[in-house]
């Protein structure tokens, strides 16, 4: 069912394309990249993970799939929603994100997100649901509350869980484009709930991590 569901959004994405292309001048785009570890909501995915993608965007309205190498299979995220720009300093996003895996890594989440930005902050949140991994027990409800300030190339960002997630971490980085191709470089620290890192008794410690990244876009 998860296979089945996955193939149908991924070609509905591809439809819209195809559709919106001739008569709605969508523009299409994608995307490769390459990690020197995968961080994700400042949890350690994988080590040295490559990862692409391809977006469809309209008047407003966005649909995308992304998939990262996890080591155990891929993780393939969809998403799609709408962004509103009331003007240059202002804007809402509203949208809908799957996340799903191809091997044992994890299960499924699924997510409404919604966000705002003014001039060089923003602020989002994700409300969503995990399936349980041994198939059994409860499904597991989390919130996501990020901050992120930026400016020129320079970020920092805080992000914090809820309901039956906990823990928090911060980020800061530098993202620039050389020669149309996109580099950054990133610190994380995040807390011991988030953490892979153990103290000598094995008992979960802060952890932090200084990650570089290479990537590229096409117009198609």
């Amino acid at each position: 069912m998860k296979l089945v569901a996955k193939s149908l959004l991924a070609s509905a994405v591809l439809a819209a394309s195809t559709i919106a292309a001739p008569t709605m001048a969508a523009d299409v785009s994608a995307n490769v990249g390459f990690n020197s570890e995968y961080y994700y909501r400042g949890i350690l995915q994988k080590g040295s993970s490559a990862n692409g993608g391809f977006d469809v965007e309209q008047g407003g309205f966005y649909a995308g799939v992304w998939a990262a190498d996890v080591g155990d299979g891929l993780e393939i995220d969809l998403y799609g929603g709408y962004n509103f720009e009331v003007n240059d300093d202002l804007s809402f996003t509203v949208g809908v994100t799957d996340y799903e895996y191809t091997g044992e890594f994890d299960t499924v989440y699924r997510e409404i997100n919604l966000s705002a930005s003014y001039k060089w902050l923003s602020i989002g949140y994700s409300d969503g649901y995990h399936e349980a991994l041994d198939g059994v027990s409860d499904d597991e409800k989390y919130g996501f509350l990020e901050v992120t300030l930026e400016n020129n190339g320079f970020y920092g960002k805080v992000g914090s869980y809820s309901k039956d997630f906990d823990g928090e971490y911060f980020e800061a980085g530098y993202g620039t484009t050389i020669s149309d191709i996109d580099f950054g470089v990133a610190l994380i620290v995040n807390s011991k709930e988030l953490s892979d890192e153990e103290d000598g008794d094995g008992d979960s410690t802060t952890g932090e991590a200084l990650i570089f990244s290479i990537s590229k876009s096409f117009d198609l």
